[in-house]
């Protein structure tokens, strides 16, 4: 069991490294509300894996396996949003307008940071790919139900250390000017992750469909 956790952890820590609505949602935060919100977000963000490792542990993957065109149905429209968040962004570096990372300024509580992060790992199309494959590789070596849901805790804390990392990072005033003088790179960088990742999800559920 301890070999398939260090395996996950090293895929999921990369997974969590990558640019994804989590980390965008945090480096917003943390731009313009500074690190106690971007924390709570991220407090939301670790909060919301223990509920994909509920479900997980549950049988997620048995139920997208009982109902295969549900898990097409999520890949075309994740696949759909990611492409959008990506068109957005190098069309804002193409004509050079206003950045799509925007940092939020308006005074929310600490309630609705935290919630702002548990809603955006929720809904991440990136994070339910993740958990379908984390479950798969989990229930394939053997772990039952109750060892699955022992994981949930293994990604919150890196989830904690990743994302708590870039929202200490970015609440900086050095951070801040940076991304001012630099943001068409950091940009270019979001798009085309975005993009490459919303277009794997559309081409994977375009061969679910194809006979």
């Amino acid at each position: 069991m301890l070999q398939s956790f260090l395996l996950v952890l090293l895929g999921v820590a990369a997974a969590q490294a990558s640019p994804g609505p989590n980390m965008f949602a945090v480096i917003e935060t943390a731009l313009g509300r500074g690190r106690r919100s971007a924390l709570l977000v991220v407090a939301g963000i670790a909060s919301g894996t223990l509920v994909w490792a509920a479900l997980a542990s549950l049988g997620l993957g048995a139920v997208f396996a009982a109902v295969p065109a549900l898990l097409t149905a999520l890949k075309f429209i994740g696949g759909a949003y990611l492409c959008y968040l990506g068109f957005r962004a190098l069309r804002a570096v193409l004509r050079g307008g206003e950045a799509t990372l925007r940092a939020e300024t308006r005074a929310v509580s600490d309630l609705a940071a935290w919630r702002r992060g548990f809603f955006v790992v929720m809904t991440n199309p990136k994070a339910l790919m993740m958990w379908l494959a984390l479950a798969t590789f989990l229930f394939g070596t053997g772990l039952n139900p109750g060892q699955v849901l022992l994981v949930g805790p293994v990604v919150a804390l890196s989830a904690t250390l990743i994302y708590g990392f870039y929202g200490v990072m970015f609440s900086t005033g050095f951070a801040s000017r940076g991304y001012a003088r630099f943001w068409r790179w950091i940009e270019a960088a979001f798009g085309t992750a975005f993009s490459a990742l919303g277009i794997t999800l559309l081409i994977s559920g375009l061969r679910d469909i194809r006979p």
